[in-house]
């Protein structure tokens, strides 16, 4: 079992940044943890995601829409996970979601792949 808890979504303006950050706890070995997000009347999206773990590093995934402006991280010894967004855009505003796979590699980001989900946090980027 993995529980997760987000925090540190909010409002910024375009251009500004944002780093939002997911408590985990419970087992967290070897797994892929992930962000989720999720616009009004949208699907579920993949952002970004990292493999925690020895036997296969610290693989990161990151989907078109934030690439170059997404860094993703893991800090093993406070179990976060970390997602920093940069020159934030107004097509960014979401709930953003952590989550983790209870077994399985990051990529593809599907969201039925993920057994583990936090509540979510809201980020709203205005223009």
């Amino acid at each position: 079992q993995v529980q997760l808890v987000e925090s540190g979504g909010g409002s910024v303006q375009a251009g500004g940044s944002l780093r939002l950050s997911c408590k985990a706890s419970g087992y967290t070995n070897d797994r892929c943890m992930g962000w989720f997000r999720q616009a009004p009347e949208t699907e579920r999206k993949g952002v970004a995601a990292i493999y925690v773990g020895a036997i296969h590093g610290e693989d990161t995934y990151y989907a078109d829409s934030v690439k170059g402006r997404a860094t993703i991280s893991w800090d093993s010894a406070k179990k976060v996970v970390f997602l920093q967004m940069d020159n934030l855009e107004p097509e960014d505003t979401s709930i953003y979601y952590c989550a983790a796979r209870a077994y399985g590699l990051c990529a593809p980001m599907r969201e039925e792949d993920f057994d583990y989900w936090g509540q979510g946090t809201q980020v709203t980027v205005s223009s």
